[in-house]
């Protein structure tokens, strides 16, 4: 079974990442070896196929990129860890309903290597912490509807994928040390008012490459066979 690949693209543009992705996924074979790219992108708002242009308060100087990844708008900027897994679905032998448990799961567990807590909120994609109490393991509660469930929390890392015959690109991207300014011209993931976070700002002090290094030695965990 081939081992996932893991490459470290550093600083790159957003589009011809995209594009890279999407060749990438086209010319692969069965016998082509999975691959994790991890970068860091110039200041983009990327907005999904169901994106509605409301989510977009006021971009401003920002580029916006539109994808064909699932998800509303996003922001991708300096200080975010951004991973790519082009991943076969098939040779794995799991459906998109687990890849994404998957992909959640390696990210709080690489919260968890730093003393966060993170959780899911039912319906709203990516991993949430609580600001006041990052470390502590006090369940979710209340109302399962997802614009409620977000009282007490931030969000942390987003999640966008795309599968075409099987195979996976786009990703998700954690929040390490970022401006998180640019938060404020979106409604993030389409969640009016939906604060946003980043390791920084709860009291983890890290580096990009450590955040990254951790990351892809979790996802590599939950996605190789």
């Amino acid at each position: 079974m081939p081992v996932m690949i893991v490459k470290t693209l550093g600083r790159v543009e957003y589009l011809p990442t995209l594009e890279a992705m999407r060749a990438f996924t086209a010319a692969r074979e069965a016998g082509t070896p999975d691959e994790l790219w991890l970068c860091e992108h110039p200041p983009t708002f990327t907005q999904g196929l169901a994106g509605k242009p409301e989510h977009l308060l006021l971009p401003g100087d920002i580029p916006v990129v539109p994808t064909e990844r699932g998800g509303q708008v996003t922001y991708h900027g300096p200080g975010q860890v951004t991973a790519y897994p082009l991943v076969d679905l098939r040779r794995l032998g799991i459906f998109v309903k687990e890849y994404v448990f998957r992909l959640e799961t390696a990210l709080i567990q690489t919260l968890d290597s730093y003393g966060v807590t993170g959780l899911r909120v039912a319906g709203a994609p990516g991993i949430y912490v609580r600001p006041a109490d990052p470390g502590g393991h006090a369940g979710l509660t209340g109302p399962t509807d997802p614009t409620d469930s977000f009282r007490g929390l931030a969000k942390i890392a987003a999640l966008g994928i795309k599968v075409s015959r099987h195979c996976t690109y786009h990703g998700l991207a954690l929040n390490v040390a970022m401006d998180l300014e640019p938060f404020l011209r979106i409604n993030p993931c389409g969640y009016e008012g939906l604060e946003t976070t980043s390791l920084d700002k709860i009291g983890v002090s890290t580096d990009w490459p450590t955040a990254a290094g951790r990351l892809a030695e979790r996802l590599s965990a939950q996605l190789t066979p």
